[in-house]
């Protein structure tokens, strides 16, 4: 296996705490592919494909990064793929308990992968997709929360 991660989520819509922390993780993997799930009982505000561009304009510069959906289990996508590694970030302790229990479910499932958990900064640990349409949602300017590639969409 070669060092591929994948940073999966709903990235709904992508900030600039997962721009920061898949910057930060480039120098530990050969490639990055950005696998935007699928979740039929999820109402996103965005489309797939919305979210899906923002990745890649906010990516533009970085050959490494990929963009990718998927409307399966994290862990089976991983197998199916062949991939190695997982990256999360890890904002708060609440983050901490809930992807410490994922990793070791998908370790159960597949032995091979290996979650690599980074911590937020400090600067964008409060920044959540859930806060950012929250903001939306009471017309307020997100721009500040998002990666400089699509704050002209907002």
């Amino acid at each position: 296996m070669n060092r591929t991660a994948i940073f999966p989520g709903s990235f709904d819509p992508i900030t600039i705490g997962h721009e920061q922390l898949i910057r930060r993780a480039l120098p530990l993997f050969d490639a990055i592919t950005v696998v935007v799930g699928v979740n039929v009982r999820k109402q996103c505000r965005f489309t797939l494909e919305q979210r899906m561009e923002w990745i890649r304009r906010t990516f533009a510069d970085c050959k490494q990064v990929a963009v990718d959906s998927c409307d399966q289990l994290t862990v089976d996508y991983c197998r199916q793929h062949h991939i190695g590694y997982l990256l999360r970030g890890l904002r708060n302790g609440n983050d901490f308990n809930y992807e410490a229990e994922t990793a070791r479910v998908n370790k159960l499932l597949y032995p091979e992968l290996e979650t690599v958990m980074l911590l937020s900064d400090t600067d964008t640990e409060v920044v959540c997709s859930s806060t950012v349409r929250e903001l939306l949602n009471f017309g307020h300017d997100v721009r500040p929360f998002l990666p400089e590639a699509i704050r002209c969409d907002f």
